[in-house]
C-alpha cells in the first residue's frame, strides 16, 4: 500500500469545497457522470484509431445506489487508469492554492457552471471517496485510490475484472438525501438527460443519447419538434413555432428555440432555455449568453465555445459570446420575418402570443429593433392588423395635426373607453388597442425612434374633434351664457386641481367629457409600473360641449337648485364614463338618477 498527500498548498481545500459550493452541491453527480462519459468517449476514439484491440462490448454507464452501505457509485466501462495516471490525475488539484479557489468561487451567484472542479466535487457530499480502476492497456493492474476528505490518500492493488472506473461515494450524514432513489433520479433527469453515452439507473436507461438538436433539420418533421418540446416541458401547451440552430463557424452552436404562447405574461415564462455543453446540462439562467428578450423563449442551446467556469461580467465581454448573441438574435428576427412574409394570416393569428415578445425585443435590443419594424403589428379596435408603415398610410390624411405629426389614437381598455372610441369613429378616426403591460414603454419608444407620430389615448386632452388642427366651430352660446355655464362647473371642481374648458363640439358628442392630460397620465402610469409612490395629482379637464342640447337648453333654462343639480348630474355622468365614481359617490349618483326619473 502506498500513502501520500494530495498536492494542495493548504489543508483546508475540502472544507472550502463544501462551504462555498454548498448551495450547488448537487452538481457533483453531473461532474462525475460527465467524467465517466469522457472516459467512455476516449475509449471509442482510441478504438476507431485501432489503438484498442477487440470488441468494446457494452459501454453504458451505471449509477448504483446502495442504501444499506450508504454509497453511491458511478461506474463506467471506459478508458480506465493505470496507477501512474491515478497519481497524475487524482492527486493534483487544479488550483494553485485553496486561497485562490476561495477567492474565485466566493460569490456563487457569479458562476455559470463549475466545470473544472470535476472529480473533487465528490467531496461536497461524501466523507470518503474510493476509486477502483483498470486501464484498457494490456497488462495493466487494477488500482484502488481512497481519500477521506483531507489531503491524505492511499493507493493499493485492487480486484477488477473489466476495464473502466468505479467512483464510490460514501455519503456523509448531512447529505443522506443523496441516498434517496427519487433524488438521484431527479438529478439524472436534470443534468444527464441528453448525455451521448447511455446511462442506467435501477436497470433503466435515463437519457436520450441522440437529442433532436444534434440532428439535421432536413431529417426532422414538425411532429419530431413537437414531441421533443413535450419531452422538455411535459404538460405544456404546444409551441407556436421553432427555430433550429446549427452553426459550426466561427463558433460551434446547435440548439432548438421554441416560441411559447406568451399572452400578456412575461416574468413567469423566463429561464426556460437550457444551456448545454456537449450535451451536458449547465444552467437554465442564460441571460448573459442571449439577450434579455430571448429568455422568454423555451428550448435548448448547446455550445462548447461558451466559457462556463467564469464570472458573468467576463461572459458579457467575451467575443465568442457576443457573436453567439448576435447570431441567435438574427436567426430569431429572420424566422419571424419569414413567417410574416410567407404566411401573414397565420402570423396575425399568433400575434396575440408573440406581440409582447417582439415589443420586448424592440425595447431592449437595438439590432432586433431595426429588423422588427418590418414585422411588428399594430392592432385596432376592429381587430385589423397593420405594420407601422401600413398604419401611417391609413390614418395620415385624417389624423395629422397642425404640427404635421400623425396622431395615433389608442385605448388600453376598450370597454371602459367605449363612448370615446365611438366618438372617434364618428369623426372618421381609427383607434388602436394597446392593453399590454409593455405598451406604455413601446409607444414612447416608437415616438422617440421614428419621430413621425405621437400617441394619444382616446380619452386624452385632444377633444376638439379629437385632433386639434386649429379649426374653429361656432358655439351655440353667447359669451354671457358661456360664463354662466363655466361658473356652474367650476364650483363642482373647486379645489380638485381640475380645469373646466368650454368647447363647441358636435351636437352628437357627449354634453360633458372628462379628459386627462396625456403627459401627466403617462407619468403616473410609468410610476405605477416602477412601483413608485404617486407623486402627480389626479388633475383632469372637464370639457363642456357648448353645442349639446342638454347644455344649451335644459341647463341654461333651469333655475336655482335645479340648475346646480343638473350640472352636478351631468358632471357625475361624465365621471361615471371614466370609472371615477366609486363607493358612496356611486350610491349617491344612483339615488340622484332615481330622483330625476321620479
Amino acid at each position: 500500500m502506498q500513502k501520500g498527500s494530495i498536492s494542495v498548498q493548504t489543508e483546508n481545500i475540502f472544507p472550502i469545497i463544501k462551504k462555498f459550493l454548498y448551495s450547488d452541491q448537487e452538481i457533483f453527480l453531473r461532474e462525475l457522470v460527465s467524467n465517466a462519459v469522457d472516459a467512455t468517449s476516449k475509449l471509442k476514439t482510441l478504438s476507431s484509431r485501432g489503438e484498442v484491440k477487440g470488441e468494446l462490448g457494452d459501454t453504458h454507464i451505471e449509477v448504483i445506489l446502495d442504501q444499506d452501505a450508504k454509497t453511491l457509485t458511478i461506474r463506467d466501462r471506459g478508458i480506465g487508469m493505470t496507477e501512474e495516471e491515478v497519481q497524475k490525475y487524482l492527486n493534483q488539484v487544479a488550483f494553485s492554492s485553496a486561497q485562490e479557489f476561495l477567492e474565485k468561487y466566493k460569490d456563487e451567484s457569479s458562476i455559470i457552471g463549475f466545470f473544472g472542479l470535476g472529480f473533487y466535487s465528490a467531496f461536497m457530499v461524501a466523507n470518503k471517496v474510493e476509486v477502483v480502476t483498470l486501464s484498457h492497456q494490456e497488462g495493466a493492474a487494477a488500482v484502488r485510490w481512497t481519500c477521506e476528505g483531507d489531503p491524505e490518500y492511499t493507493i493499493e492493488p485492487a480486484e477488477r475484472a473489466m476495464r473502466g472506473t468505479d467512483v464510490i461515494l460514501h455519503i456523509g450524514e448531512e447529505e443522506t438525501e443523496y441516498l434517496e432513489e427519487n433524488r438521484i433520479k431527479g438529478l439524472l433527469d436534470k443534468y444527464c438527460k441528453f448525455l451521448p453515452v447511455e446511462i442506467k439507473f435501477k436497470d433503466e436507461a435515463v437519457n436520450n443519447t441522440a437529442p433532436l438538436w444534434k440532428k439535421q433539420p432536413s431529417e426532422l418533421k414538425d411532429e419530431d419538434y413537437q414531441n421533443f418540446y413535450n419531452e422538455l416541458y411535459p404538460l405544456s401547451e404546444p409551441p407556436l413555432f421553432w427555430i433550429h440552430l446549427n452553426i459550426d463557424y466561427p463558433f460551434n452552436l446547435t440548439g432548438i428555440l421554441y416560441f411559447p404562447k406568451l399572452n400578456n405574461s412575461l416574468e413567469i415564462q423566463k429561464n426556460k432555455i437550457q444551456l448545454y455543453s456537449n450535451q451536458v446540462y449547465v444552467t437554465d439562467n442564460v441571460k448573459e449568453i442571449v439577450p434579455e428578450f430571448l429568455t422568454l423563449l423555451h428550448g435548448v442551446i448547446d455550445s462548447p465555445d461558451i466559457p462556463l467556469n467564469v464570472s458573468r461580467s467576463y461572459l458579457q465581454s467575451d467575443r465568442n459570446v457576443k457573436k453567439i448573441t448576435s447570431y441567435i438574435t438574427r436567426k430569431v428576427a429572420d424566422k419571424l420575418h419569414e413567417i410574416f412574409k410567407n404566411n401573414r394570416e397565420e402570423y396575425e393569428e399568433k400575434w396575440e402570443h408573440i406581440g409582447n415578445f417582439v415589443k420586448y425585443g424592440m425595447l431592449t435590443e437595438e439590432k432586433f429593433d431595426e429588423k422588427a419594424r418590418k414585422f411588428v403589428l399594430l392592432q385596432n379596435t376592429d381587430f385589423d392588423h397593420f405594420t407601422i408603415e401600413e398604419y401611417k398610410e391609413k390614418v395620415k390624411e385624417n389624423q395629422t395635426d397642425k404640427d404635421d405629426k400623425i396622431v395615433m389614437l389608442y385605448t388600453n381598455h376598450p370597454s371602459d373607453h367605449d363612448s370615446f372610441i365611438n366618438a372617434a369613429k364618428n369623426h372618421g378616426y381609427d383607434v388602436l388597442e394597446f392593453d399590454a403591460a409593455l405598451d406604455n414603454h413601446f409607444m414612447q419608444h416608437l415616438e422617440y425612434k421614428l419621430n413621425e407620430f405621437t400617441f394619444k389615448r382616446v380619452d386624452a386632452d385632444t377633444v376638439d374633434a379629437l385632433i386639434d388642427k386649429g379649426e374653429t366651430k361656432e358655439s351655440a352660446l353667447t359669451e354671457s351664457e358661456q360664463e354662466t355655464v363655466k361658473g356652474l362647473f367650476e364650483k363642482l371642481v373647486e379645489g380638485s386641481g381640475s380645469t373646466v374648458l368650454l368647447k363647441p363640439l358636435s351636437a352628437e358628442d357627449q354634453p360633458i367629457v372628462i379628459t386627462r392630460p396625456e403627459f401627466m397620465r403617462r407619468m403616473k402610469e410609468m410610476q405605477a409600473l416602477q412601483g413608485n409612490a404617486d407623486m402627480f395629482p389626479d388633475a383632469y379637464n372637464v370639457i363642456v360641449n357648448t353645442n349639446h342640447e342638454l347644455v344649451t337648453n335644459k341647463l341654461l333654462k333651469a333655475e336655482g337648485d335645479d340648475q346646480s343639480s343638473l350640472a352636478d348630474y351631468l358632471y357625475n355622468l361624465a365621471r361615471l364614463n371614466q370609472n371615477m365614481l366609486k363607493g358612496s359617490e356611486l350610491t349617491s349618483f344612483i339615488n340622484q338618477t332615481l330622483d330625476f326619473l321620479k
